[in-house]
């Protein structure tokens, strides 16, 4: 087992029992405290981002962690026999607000987002007691392996394949893309076709994939940005333990569905599209910088910056709404519409603010702002496009009626497809 399960802190535990939200508080706030290094802390405590970024860096930051997330602050509301403080959704802010104010940020954002939501749900007792513990201390880092070279949007459609070996191992063979963080992932979460005599949303299986395989070639993809955060991935031969299928045979579509709306309200957070996660929203830095800039003084431009810190207001007022009605709280994808095309909006404010910006290895803040920009031409394709949520929002929440699609009802082998299946 791991030392994540079951290890959260005894005087958190404590103050999370006794269900006083200020008792809760002072114990988050005495761990955060007595763990995180003092520079670490004064600078965040100070709000001095150029200060937090030089003394803790992304590597520092990463070697640290393990105890912060075996202290169950980072998953408040998991079970305390998985690791967390058996809170309600209502009782974590508290504990969230603790960590926003120390800059405290979540790693292994797939692993925490998508992979730990769906072994609570779906998982066996092995997956939970073995998994779960290593997502949340960052010990073992996923990856999501959904989207196929010939199945983007149409995910159903995808042709990897898992067959049985014995009873106890299945062999998988195929092809993913734009698999964010796989070059550095432990695990990913993948969808495989067990049955390809039923139609295409049957015959799907998830996996726990073990990614530290020799059948496995990952390559990265680089982005406008910069970085090479997606990856593809070639799956060739590889050999799986039953233990790792998560839920039944079959039943990948309905898990699917699953890990795709955890991955919506992962990504619909206000100013999601920044790399500083240690920023919070990224609505105070345009404003900061509207300040500077004397924008007050522009009609237009203040009316610019009005409307964007409204529509932040929004934009959380609806995600701390939909964390307390749970699922009942927004409409499929209506959130991530929402968030991601105001994060857009958002960046490209903050470049009309500050003006163009001139790649300068010294200057943090400059490559901070471009890679929001061009990161946040994103937001609107990950996790599913803006069409795509419309068109869930239309079709689950308005009741209008779905494209006349014709290969929903045939077997998956007798679909026509390309050279890419």
């Amino acid at each position: 087992m791991s030392e994540g399960v079951s290890g959260a802190d005894a005087a958190v535990l404590a103050a999370a029992a006794s269900g006083d939200p200020e008792a809760l508080r002072s114990a988050a706030r005495e761990w955060i405290e007595r763990n995180v290094p003092a520079e670490w802390l004064a600078a965040a405590l100070a709000g001095d981002m150029d200060r937090l970024h030089a003394v803790r860096s992304p590597e520092a930051y990463r070697e640290w962690y393990p105890p912060l997330g075996r202290s169950g602050l980072t998953v408040p509301t998991w079970p305390v026999e998985y690791g967390g403080l058996g809170l309600s959704r209502s009782q974590s802010g508290v504990v969230a607000a603790e960590l926003r104010r120390a800059r405290l940020t979540t790693l292994n954002v797939v692993g925490i987002g998508l992979v730990a939501p769906t072994l609570l749900q779906y998982g066996s007792e092995y997956q939970k007691q073995t998994l779960l513990g290593p997502i949340v201390d960052n010990t073992a880092k996923w990856c999501q392996l959904f989207s196929e070279p010939g199945a983007g949007s149409d995910l159903a459609g995808l042709s990897t394949k898992a067959e049985r070996v014995d009873a106890d191992t299945w062999r998988i063979d195929g092809q993913k893309v734009w698999s964010s963080f796989a070059h550095e992932a432990d695990y990913g979460i993948l969808l495989a076709r067990t049955d390809p005599s039923l139609p295409k949303h049957q015959g799907i299986t998830v996996f726990a994939f073990p990614m530290r395989h020799e059948s496995v070639t990952v390559r990265p993809l680089r982005k406008i940005s910069g970085d090479h955060e997606f990856n593809e991935v070639f799956i060739n031969d590889a050999v799986v333990d039953d233990r790792l299928r998560i839920g039944e045979q079959g039943q990948g579509w309905e898990i699917a569905r699953a890990v795709l709306a955890f991955e919506r309200a992962m990504l619909s957070g206000a100013g999601s599209g920044l790399r500083e996660r240690t920023s919070g929203s990224s609505i105070q830095t345009l404003v900061t910088a509207a300040k500077a800039a004397g924008a007050v003084d522009d009609p237009v431009m203040a009316d610019e910056v009005v409307r964007l810190y409204v529509e932040n207001q929004v934009v959380q007022l609806t995600n701390a709404r939909a964390r307390s009605l749970g699922r009942e709280g927004a409409a499929p994808g209506q959130l991530k519409v929402l968030a991601s095309e105001h994060n857009q909006r958002l960046q490209a404010a903050l470049l009309d603010l500050t003006g163009a910006v001139v790649y300068d290895p010294e200057d943090a803040s400059a490559a901070r702002r471009a890679f929001g920009f061009l990161r946040s031409r994103g937001d609107t394709i990950g996790g599913g496009t803006s069409e795509v949520q419309r068109n869930n929002v239309a079709e689950r929440v308005l009741g209008l009626p779905k494209d006349p699609f014709s290969d929903n009802t045939i077997p998956w082998r007798d679909i026509k497809r390309g050279p890419t299946a």
